[in-house]
């Protein structure tokens, strides 16, 4: 499988797909294929259905295979924004927020990852359930506005507003903190808790959480009657 990422900041990524080669990917993301990719809608088993369930995704996923010869098919992003592509494997299985996944190829397998405390549920804005990426190949996730991606070391944090962590590999801890003082809270604008990740591993952090671009654009709206 070959692929392009273009266009930001309303990208595409277009995949080559060899003769029986598929791929899978939410219901809705296929953009445009030619007319060899056959579809074939799948729950993958009642733990992953009760799972994508749980998590408020819908419970099947659509596979698309190349038949009688190469193939094409184009994921475009919901969001202004940027997608990036991932090479899943033993010990490269990535984290992400709920909404990344894109697409993948038929080997990288899907689930459901809850966080280990209770309070990056309740508290942290990335949720008490993210997505976890695992299994072998190319997946491709699509994110907020920009991305900023850091190399953590063991034990090296860096602290993050709610909402804007994207991915990061399932080797980063992720903790929820109080921001400290009430008058910081209430007069400081950002909220009541921060995320902290603790490396090692890759971090990817977004510019424009699609839930801070509805509050800036809040006011500009016309109030109903």
């Amino acid at each position: 499988m070959r692929y392009s990422i273009e266009g930001e900041p309303l990208p595409v990524v277009i995949c080559e797909l060899e003769a029986g080669e598929g791929m899978k990917c939410e219901n809705g993301a296929m953009g445009w294929m030619s007319p060899n990719m056959v579809m074939e809608t799948k729950g993958g088993g009642f733990g992953k259905m009760l799972g994508r369930a749980f998590s408020g995704e819908s419970i099947f996923l659509n596979y698309y295979t190349a038949q009688n010869g190469p193939g094409m098919i184009a994921y475009p992003s919901c969001m202004p924004g940027s997608i990036r592509a991932y090479e899943i494997g033993p010990g490269k299985e990535i984290i992400a927020q709920k909404k990344a996944f894109l697409a993948a190829t038929m080997g990288v397998e899907l689930s459901v990852h809850f966080q280990k405390k209770l309070g990056a549920g309740f508290f942290g804005g990335e949720g008490f359930i993210m997505e976890r990426l695992s299994g072998q190949g190319m997946a491709f996730l699509e994110f907020d506005g920009y991305i900023k991606e850091y190399n953590l070391q063991p034990g090296q944090q860096i602290v993050v507003d709610t909402g804007y962590t994207a991915a990061m590999d399932a080797s980063v801890n992720m903790e929820i903190r109080s921001v400290g003082g009430v008058k910081n809270a209430l007069l400081g604008g950002e909220g009541f808790f921060n995320t902290v990740l603790t490396g090692p591993g890759r971090v990817w952090i977004q510019s424009m959480p699609v839930a801070k671009l509805a509050d800036s654009i809040r006011p500009f709206m016309p109030s109903g009657h």
